[in-house]
């Protein structure tokens, strides 16, 4: 999930609204434009992992491409330009987009991308932080491709973090379309991206010390949840939990968002994006329709598939679909909005225990009152499901902003928390 303000889109999904031209994102992350480094790839080797199925590990490394290199300047620049606090920032920042293996939704071998960004001072030994992006329907935005999408990445890594951001499945240069909101995958590719980045990064002269610290934001906000889930249950072995941060995650997509979107609490234009993008994409995984048809009125059935390829952006998505789930929806489907059943209901449960565990660190859950995007009732939900399991955990909620509006005034509070400060 991400947003719907109307200014300009902002990097790493601090994106506003899908009727917004890019043009005014390139104007703001120019700030950070700072010295492009030659593409001379550094060449992949082994890393500890699961096998893809291929004899090859999860997580080795297939490249590693620099791509990026800011002065502490630039990034505080770039930063300010978009209103969020750089009282954390220390270093200059340099950024590698990172080639890995991995699996697909059903488990064969495939590859995917991701963002390393390394602090260009302090000491050798560094933590990670995970940061998941939110929903985004070009893959060319991703973090390792766009400069547009890295403001978070170089916020923590200015602070003296290294950052991991994966691409998910199907963005950025990875193969394939991107299964949105499926859960399981984007906790796989997360977690290999978390072995690759401790390979990428010894082979850049540093050495992540084990400690990880998991943020993100709207959908990357219930995939920072869930990758927190598996890394302290073991699935990613050397990597020790240390805190949950995520801003504005759709946790709870049955009882929360998805009747938010019949009854008004998430906005028309989110509303379409969402529900297309996730009937489209969590079809392939749980059958629940043979023809579009069946669930889109006409005359968005013809070409509602056809522009979840990666190649459209939101803008132009929301001009050629309906401009209300009502108006998008047949009859028959926008009832199962509130009354789902079958593969729908599957594809809804699919994604929505990300919070009932119990994490052995602090959870701070950052939302704003005023988003129309992710209601802030999917915070408090899982709030009370993750105390209920007898977890610390505190909503923190950033007052009368939008969607992006809470990850503006939560992004420097959580670098704060990170790095030992009081937020």
């Amino acid at each position: 999930m991400r947003t719907s303000g109307k200014n300009a889109r902002t990097p790493g999904d601090i994106q506003p609204g899908r009727r917004i031209r890019r043009t005014g994102v390139v104007a703001a992350v120019a700030l950070l434009a700072g010295v492009a480094v030659a593409p001379a790839a550094v060449a992949g080797g082994g890393q500890q992992g699961r096998e893809t199925g291929n004899g090859k590990k999860r997580g080795e490394v297939v490249s590693v491409v620099p791509v990026a290199r800011h002065s502490r300047a630039e990034v505080a620049r770039g930063l300010e330009k978009l209103g969020v606090g750089t009282d954390s920032l220390r270093y200059g920042v340099r950024a590698y987009r990172v080639t890995y293996r991995t699996v697909d939704p059903y488990g064969r071998p495939t590859t995917a991308t991701g963002l390393l960004t390394l602090p260009t001072g302090g000491g050798r030994t560094l933590g990670l932080v995970s940061d998941s992006h939110g929903t985004m329907t070009t893959r060319d935005y991703a973090p390792s491709v766009s400069e547009d999408a890295r403001a978070q990445s170089y916020l923590f890594a200015s602070a003296g973090h290294a950052v991991a951001a994966p691409d998910y499945l199907g963005l950025g240069q990875g193969p394939g379309l991107h299964p949105y909101m499926d859960t399981r995958s984007a906790v796989t590719a997360s977690v290999d991206m978390l072995r690759a980045a401790r390979s990428a990064a010894h082979r850049l002269g540093r050495t992540l010390d084990g400690n990880l610290y998991a943020t993100g934001f709207s959908q990357g906000g219930q995939v920072a949840m869930a990758v927190g889930r598996a890394v302290q249950e073991g699935d990613a072995p050397g990597f020790r939990l240390k805190a949950l941060a995520p801003v504005a995650g759709p946790y709870d997509l049955e009882g929360t968002e998805v009747p938010a979107l019949a009854d008004g609490r998430v906005n028309d234009t989110s509303g379409v994006l969402y529900i297309s993008y996730f009937l489209t994409a969590q079809n392939r995984l749980h059958p629940m329709y043979k023809n579009p048809a069946e669930v889109f009125r006409a005359p968005y059935a013809d070409r509602v598939e056809g522009l979840f390829d990666g190649r459209h952006d939101e803008e132009d998505i929301s001009r050629q679909l309906a401009p209300n789930v009502r108006e998008l929806l047949t009859d028959d489907f926008y009832r199962q909005l509130t009354h789902p059943t079958g593969g729908f209901l599957e594809a809804l449960r699919g994604g929505d225990h990300t919070c009932d565990w119990k994490p052995d660190v602090p959870v701070r859950l950052y939302a704003g009152d005023k988003d129309t995007d992710v209601p802030i009732g999917n915070a408090r939900t899982c709030a009370r499901t993750l105390a209920a399991e007898g977890a610390r955990v505190r909503v923190l909620d950033q007052g009368d902003v939008d969607h992006v509006g809470s990850y503006i005034a939560a992004l420097p509070k959580i670098a704060r928390w990170f790095g030992g400060k009081a937020a």
